[in-house]
């Protein structure tokens, strides 16, 4: 009896155990699938300025980022490029010469900012974090979307370059550049048939931003109840078998209330 309740357990818990660490595999996947470089927020309205923050997470356990270099759309230049200082890091900008002037503000510019580069004086982005780069831009086009190729470097002196442009029907490469799309603000016909249920309809970039969000939210917040809850049976079921078992009989003679002798 004592080796089969000792077999007994051990099988549970290699159960629990099993389970617990697909659940933990499981939840971390989203978390893997979305930790590259991105642009916050994805898109912007046409025709203007706009601050974007570079949203860089570091990827590596024993190394921190202590260097990131952005490049600017060659095919669309930007005659306006701020940047805002960041504590802890350095921020250099590097320029290039047109060979077709564009205008700005009645000017005819002819050189424009072509690269940002910031570098960490301190200890950078340690491993679990991440840090936003704040950065002005405009004039925007019209429509399309902007594409910024990023180099990010490691204090190991490992180099991962996000210059990946997927198309439409092909899944994400595995070091994607960040994208900004242009998307113009909805009208205020789309808000009040929003706001009535009329059906108002959302752009590609917020509906799959917001579906993302959504899902990236979600799914490890159940996947983890789920694994706590599995943890817990396997724990009560060990130790349910685990406990010792009383077979002790009272062999004291019993009487019958009420019997006389």
């Amino acid at each position: 009896m004592f080796t089969t309740s000792i077999s007994a357990r051990r099988t549970v818990l290699r159960i629990g155990v099993g389970v617990a660490a697909a659940l933990a595999a499981a939840v971390s996947l989203p978390g893997v699938a979305q930790a590259h470089i991105t642009i916050q927020p994805a898109a912007a309205e046409p025709g203007g300025f706009s601050v974007v923050a570079f949203r860089v997470p570091n990827e590596r356990d024993d190394a921190s980022t202590t260097r990131l270099q952005v490049t600017l759309p060659k095919d669309q230049p930007l005659g306006s490029v701020s940047t805002t200082p960041i504590p802890g890091w350095t921020v250099k900008t590097s320029t290039r010469q047109l060979d077709q002037p564009i205008e700005m503000f009645g000017q005819q510019l002819d050189e424009v900012v072509s690269k940002v580069t910031w570098t960490a004086t301190g200890g950078g982005i340690r491993p679990g974090e991440y840090q936003d780069f704040d950065v002005s831009l405009g004039q925007l086009p019209e429509s399309g979307e902007l594409v910024f190729p990023t180099l990010q470097t490691y204090s190991s002196g490992e180099k991962v370059n996000w210059n990946q442009v997927s198309a439409d029907d092909a899944a994400e490469p595995e070091h994607p550049a960040p994208t900004l799309g242009i998307a113009a603000a909805p009208t205020a016909q789309a808000g009040t048939d929003e706001a009535t249920g009329a059906g108002a309809q959302q752009s590609p970039a917020a509906s799959t931003a917001a579906s993302t969000d959504n899902g990236s939210d979600v799914l490890p917040l159940a996947m983890s109840g789920a694994a706590l809850v599995v943890s817990l049976l396997t724990a009560l079921l060990v130790w349910r078998r685990g406990r010792p078992v009383d077979r002790a009989q009272d062999s004291s003679p019993r009487t019958l209330e009420g019997t006389r002798t």
